[in-house]
């Protein structure tokens, strides 16, 4: 009784404190979670209010209230991290994760950088300033603000120089005369092809690059172009006429909050061309001299304080020479208007995704995917399970002489099935040692990159991860080659070496010195200096060669790899091998599937590379990469299956050839593409496109070629392991 009467006193305390008025307010303090019908009616709400928005025109691209909240809402799926529990995040934080925010104080310079200029319709892109344009910046002005490059940005031409604008914090710019630069020749001719083949100059200001958008078409795209082409229907000539845009208008939106933090931060950097032929005084002007700089702003009726330039048909700008054939001047202009909105910093990268595909698409791509390796892992589990599980009883309960000489199917072959390949067993260790090198650092890469170790956003820095894993990979490569070929009873180790350090490497840079070449002599920003090249081959030959050599001597060292069954001394005679278990036939056939798991998100890494789109979502390229190995490892073993069961155990070379022939279709996919997706115009755009396809061909078809090899491998023993062998 005493017990109860204690139990009941410390229940009433603990009601009185539970219910005290400090308690009901903290819990009053706390939001209530919405319940699940709660969140399905608010999600349709939403979706009836942004619908009604658009119905009523409402662009997604202007820096207005209604267009962000509208942007957020369109990319809601891409604002998630996690991998099962996704919870909300900005896009700031998806897309450069651990970056923070630049606060800017009155008057601060804020420093614009002029990245490459570009096409789709031409992978040879050009600097900035090999255009005939305004010069750089003081040498004192640039030391302040350089950046260093990373060996990717440097191989891929990415250069960030100081822009020759400048960007006082909220500081309003009239019509500003910049420079006066004279073209004629070849030069002109040259900035003409620029035109035509619709070269786009790229900026940034604060990492933000530069767009130019529209809120009645409601489009918003990186940069801003050279200039533009008008048809001989709408000037009345004979030939197309060309056009300069030689005066920039820059609106830069930032956001005040003294509450949050002071100064202000940059949300948005926009710019519009305009086409003007400006009006020159009498005063003698001296070329490619910045006027800003040098204060001189009077002097051109069309660019006065006050005055803004608009496009006007009768004031464009036509890049041609004079009627005696002497060259043409030309006055660069810039304007500069500072506007406060309310977007936060981390939104103001919502505007860069408008239109681009849904995370869903991605998703679809990997159930596709998932669903050729269920099929798979059926046929392996069948042929595992039952087939070869009746297989193998019924062989092991063969008692007598009889019955083991009527056996028929894959048993026969124990004798022969691990006889080391008879043609180029050098060959078949360098190519399997190199593609599990590849593949290392391959799958190293994605997994930094998931950890957010890296950021594939930041120009090059992929590209760095990639050449730097595969160099510190070279010990894989040596080892996994060593044992094979230790395996083969070959002699020549130091041969096998050598060719595993040199031979994928020597292919690669090979090929990428006869194009640099080229690259170079059309001063192309891509072209590659002799300083980059000295390091690249420093990294080859003191770094990964050396690797190499240690993983080969560890692989050497190592035991012989053990085989369930002893080898005959006279090799087995095959018979005749039906179409699909013979090449060519079984080599297209099995490297179709591993494709075909893969293409969906191939489409979107390709439109990366080639069309200038932005690729951030590293976890379903690990996802796609996971089920790339599975579909191959289990492709190779029913290929493999089906190869002995009709008797012909020469199992190594093909099981490498059913899965690289994946490279092969990859490299048929980059034909279509560039025949239905890209543009390209001449001859060298084209070369450099098929020539750096088929380097990542190759290296596809190396990394999966090995997956089906060693899958091939380690099936062969497993079976034959289970087998009684007298």
């Amino acid at each position: 009784m005493l017990t109860t009467r204690f139990l009941i006193q410390g229940a009433l305390l603990l009601t009185a404190l539970l219910s005290s008025p400090n308690n009901v307010v903290e819990a009053a303090d706390k939001p209530n979670k919405p319940g699940r019908k709660q969140r399905k009616v608010d999600a349709r709400e939403k979706a009836v209010k942004f619908a009604n928005m658009k119905a009523a025109g409402q662009d997604q691209v202007s820096m207005t209230k209604e267009a962000a909240e509208l942007r957020s809402y369109e990319l809601r799926k891409k604002k998630k991290k996690g991998l099962l529990k996704r919870r909300e995040a900005s896009l700031a934080q998806v897309l450069f994760p651990g970056a923070s925010p630049e606060q800017y104080s009155a008057n601060e310079p804020v420093p614009a950088f002029v990245d490459l200029v570009e096409s789709k319709k031409t992978q040879l892109p050009f600097e900035f300033y090999d255009l005939p344009t305004c010069p750089e910046p003081a040498e004192k002005i640039q030391k302040r603000f350089r950046q260093r490059r990373n060996l990717g940005s440097r191989l891929m031409g990415h250069k960030l120089q100081m822009a020759p604008y400048s960007f006082p914090t909220k500081v309003g710019k009239d019509c500003t005369p910049l420079c006066v630069v004279e073209v004629g020749g070849k030069k002109l001719r040259w900035l003409r092809k620029l035109v035509d083949r619709q070269y786009r100059v790229h900026l940034s200001l604060d990492q933000l690059p530069v767009l130019m958008r529209s809120k009645e078409l409601n489009y918003a795209v990186r940069g801003y172009p050279v200039g533009f082409k008008a048809p001989p229907s709408y000037t009345g000539l004979k030939e197309d006429e060309f056009y300069l845009y030689n005066h920039l208008k820059f609106t830069i939106t930032y956001r005040e909050e003294p509450s949050e933090f002071e100064g202000l931060r940059v949300t948005g950097f926009d710019v519009h061309p305009v086409s003007i032929t400006h009006k020159f005084g009498d005063e003698k002007v001296d070329l490619e001299t910045n006027l800003e700089a040098a204060n001189k702003k009077d002097g051109w009726s069309t660019c006065t304080a006050g005055e803004s330039p608009v496009n006007e048909p009768d004031t464009y700008l036509a890049l041609r020479s004079g009627a005696t054939g002497e060259s043409m001047k030309i006055l660069y202009s810039y304007e500069v208007n500072w506007v406060e909105n309310d977007i936060p910093w981390a939104d103001r990268w919502d505007v860069y995704l408008v239109g681009s595909p849904d995370d869903e698409i991605h998703y679809f791509a990997i159930v596709n995917s998932l669903m050729i390796v269920v099929f798979l892992t059926g046929a392996v589990a069948t042929i595992m399970i039952r087939t070869l599980k009746k297989d193998i009883a019924g062989y092991n309960e063969m008692q007598t002489l009889e019955e083991a000489q009527e056996e028929t199917g894959w048993k026969l072959l124990h004798g022969d099935v691990f006889r080391p390949p008879q043609s180029h067993p050098l060959l078949l260790s360098v190519l399997v040692g190199t593609g599990a090198q590849i593949g290392s650092a391959f799958f190293i890469t994605l997994l930094a990159s998931m950890l957010r170790m890296l950021n594939p956003i930041k120009k090059g820095q992929a590209l760095t991860a990639v050449i730097i894993l595969y160099v510190l990979c070279g010990g894989v490569g040596g080892y996994i080659s060593s044992r094979l070929y230790k395996f083969c009873d070959a002699k020549s180790w130091k041969r096998c070496t050598i060719a595993t350090a040199i031979a994928f490497p020597g292919l690669i840079v090979s090929m990428f010195m006869v194009l640099n070449v080229f690259l170079t002599i059309v001063g192309a920003a891509t072209a590659v200096s002799f300083l980059t090249i000295i390091l690249v081959f420093f990294l080859w030959a003191c770094v990964s060669t050396p690797l190499v050599f240690v993983g080969s001597y560890f692989g050497y060292r190592a035991d012989k790899v053990e085989v369930p069954t002893k080898t005959n001394q006279i090799a087995r005679f095959v018979p005749e091998v039906p179409y699909y278990a013979a090449p060519p036939t079984s080599i297209f056939i099995a490297g179709l599937l591993p494709f075909g798991s893969v293409c969906i998100e191939l489409f979107f890494i390709m439109s990366a590379l080639w069309l200038h789109q932005l690729y951030y979502i590293m976890g379903f390229l690990m996802a796609v990469l996971l089920i790339l190995v599975a579909t191959c490892a289990q492709v190779s073993m029913v290929m493999c299956y089906l190869q002995l069961c009709v008797e012909d155990h020469r199992w190594w070379w093909k099981s490498f050839a059913n899965t690289a022939s994946a490279g092969f279709y990859l490299f048929l996919y980059s034909l279509w593409f560039l025949s239905s997706k890209l543009e390209l115009v001449g001859v060298l755009p084209v070369v450099v496109y098929l020539t750096y396809m088929s380097m990542i061909s190759i290296a596809f078809g190396l990394m999966c070629g090995t997956v089906g090899y060693l899958s091939c491998f380690w099936f062969t023993r497993k079976i034959y392991g289970a087998v009684k062998v007298d």
